[in-house]
């Protein structure tokens, strides 16, 4: 199934959910209806998504919202979606550990290096940085603070020169 098929079914069943232009080559979905379209993508025949390959998160740089990009593949069908949403700094995106696993960690790393929440998490804490971390690295207004517990921080590849 090509992306403008499944595009189309997803647009018939969730609608104004559902955000998508031809010469796209990724769904747009709203954050609070993601829990429903992702068991449905699971679980519906024509669909079966069944291997999250990966989830990466982005900085949408000036409008102040942040997004995560969920990269799927059917292993009966052997289709590919690659599905987005992007949320502002005060709400959510609904877990999505309970149908795929491996969303556990790659959830754990958008909150931790880019501050993305997830409703529902079994255990949604740092997995890269320290507890104690101030700041998310990956957004583009983060600054690089000089020192951690009194070891420099290297700001660039020349430290390590």
């Amino acid at each position: 199934m090509e992306i403008l098929d499944i595009a189309n079914n997803l647009k018939n069943k969730f609608s104004d959910s559902i955000e998508f232009s031809e010469d796209s080559s990724y769904i747009k979905v709203e954050a609070t209806k993601w829990l429903e379209i992702s068991e449905y993508i699971k679980n519906d025949k024509d669909f079966m998504f069944d291997y999250l390959m990966c989830i990466s998160s982005y900085d949408c740089g000036n409008k102040e919202k942040y997004g995560v990009a969920y990269n799927f593949k059917s292993t009966s069908i052997g289709h590919y979606l690659e599905i987005r949403i992007e949320v502002s700094d005060n709400e959510s995106i609904p877990s999505v550990t309970s149908l795929w696993g491996s969303a556990d960690w790659h959830e754990r790393e958008a909150y931790d290096m880019m501050g993305l929440k997830f409703d529902n998490h079994p255990n949604m804490k740092r997995i890269l940085l320290a507890d104690d971390w101030e700041g998310h690295p990956l957004r583009k207004d983060y600054d690089t603070p000089e020192y951690y517990r009194g070891m420099p921080v290297p700001k660039d590849k020349t430290y390590w020169e």
